[in-house]
């Protein structure tokens, strides 16, 4: 089972494996580990996963890699990485009332268009880059 919207950099990675940031001194990557498990990766480091469908276009294509940071500060209109009903899903972050939601922003997006949530807990990592794979100059920064 894939997260809903984004897999590991190197294609389909489980749900319950990412790559944490980083090589090792050999220039392989490092290790695969759960995001719940605290022992292989630091909560802070940042990860990069691969955007999968169309749930997230016009601003992210399939195919484009997006760069997490997990304890990057979460707004209004951020691109987030959060849990849901055991699910992972890369949506946009939205107030909305007294609670957040979040939010595919393809209109066409058949499952978890919007998600109401009534605080922030399920947000896991704020999307802090995006980059399309061969094409440099196309790098895009969130803050």
């Amino acid at each position: 089972m894939n997260p809903r919207g984004c897999v590991g950099p190197e294609g389909s990675a489980p749900v319950n494996q990412f790559e944490c940031g980083g090589a090792r001194p050999d220039g392989t990557a490092a290790g695969a580990t759960a995001p719940n498990d605290e022992g292989a990766c630091s909560g802070s480091e940042s990860f990069a996963l691969r955007v999968l469908g169309e749930d997230m276009a016009p601003e992210f294509l399939d195919g484009e890699i997006i760069v997490i940071e997990p304890g990057g500060v979460v707004r209004d209109g951020s691109f987030v990485l959060a849990r849901h009903q055991g699910e992972w899903l890369f949506r946009q972050l939205r107030r909305e009332g007294e609670g957040w939601q979040l939010r595919a922003l393809n209109p066409a997006c058949p499952v978890h268009a919007v998600v109401p949530l009534p605080d922030l807990a399920a947000v896991h990592g704020v999307v802090i880059q995006k980059a399309v794979p061969g094409r440099r100059r196309l790098s895009r920064f969130y803050r």
